[in-house]
């Protein structure tokens, strides 16, 4: 019987999860060590909150280590075949990346060379693209530019959100490692002309203002950016909306006379709430 390869796992969010626990059900591969974020704290309280990927884990029985910076932290990655990177969060030094006795191998949430860096779900969404996949990739030190292993091409549905596509990608990335890692590794280089990037969001990111934004373009930025960093209009954030009418929203003038219905709102340092009832209690923000 074949051994099976030996496997060190970085990943953080919850995009890394459903990776994680295919290469440990999968009898080829043995996980010998996950890096992972340190815990931070989440939510209005502060609660020091460990990394999804943490959590999977310790459930799955795994030696775990959260290097504040990797590249600056003596590291248990020895005699491993396979260095799997998804979702991590920091770029690793060409010393970690050789560690990997066959390929770094890393997992990333778009079509490549199509939106490298660290938001490409949202930024598909944002672009209004038609469709999108998930990339397998031989790591190099330069961000997401690393050989072509395997590709897997979906379409984007006509309402679909962030959380939606996220899960689906998730999945179909898990199934992709998988099915590359039991192959012998074919790369096919990216084309540099091609190469689109994205950047780490920040709150600033999903602010609105109706009076220079079309109906249209708030529309996928709410789909786009919830949960996260969220939409907000004049500190409220908006949570659900559409582009036809809908009794529970309100209708809201946006840019070249394009009209917004916002179904689902939350206001400053209040609960969630349908459009129709915050606008029968305010006036709108606006």
């Amino acid at each position: 019987m074949q051994s099976p390869l030996h496997i060190v796992f970085l990943g953080t969010s919850s995009f890394a999860v459903p990776c994680l626990k295919a290469l440990v059900n999968d009898s080829k591969f043995k996980v010998e060590l996950v890096i992972t974020q340190p815990d931070r704290p989440a939510g209005r309280k502060q609660i020091l909150t460990p990394p999804p990927v943490k959590t999977a884990a310790k459930e799955l029985g795994l030696k775990i280590e959260q290097p504040d910076q990797i590249n600056n932290c003596q590291l248990s990655i020895v005699n491993c075949q396979f260095i799997v990177v998804v979702s991590y969060g920091q770029i690793l030094s060409e010393e970690i990346l050789n560690r990997a006795e066959i390929a770094p191998i890393n997992v990333h949430a778009s079509l490549l060379p199509k939106y490298r860096g660290a938001s490409p779900i949202q930024q598909a969404l944002l672009s209004g693209d038609t469709e999108t996949g998930v990339t397998v990739q031989r790591m190099v030190k330069e961000l997401d530019s690393g050989p072509i292993l395997a590709q897997r091409k979906i379409k984007i549905e006509d309402r679909e959100t962030f959380t939606s596509l996220h899960a689906t990608l998730s999945e179909i990335g898990a199934e992709l490692l998988i099915q590359t890692l039991s192959l012998p590794l074919k790369e096919l280089m990216q084309d540099e002309s091609k190469a689109l990037f994205c950047k780490k969001l920040t709150r600033k990111d999903g602010e609105v203002d109706p009076k220079t934004m079309t109906a249209e373009k708030i529309d996928r930025m709410v789909r786009a950016l919830s949960p996260w960093p969220g939409v907000t209009l004049k500190d409220n954030k908006i949570l659900k909306t559409s582009l036809i009418s809908d009794k529970d929203a309100f209708e809201l003038e946006c840019a070249d006379g394009t009209k917004l219905y916002i179904k689902q709102i939350q206001p400053a340092s209040g609960k969630q709430m349908s459009g129709k009832s915050f606008a029968a209690g305010r006036k709108l923000p606006i």
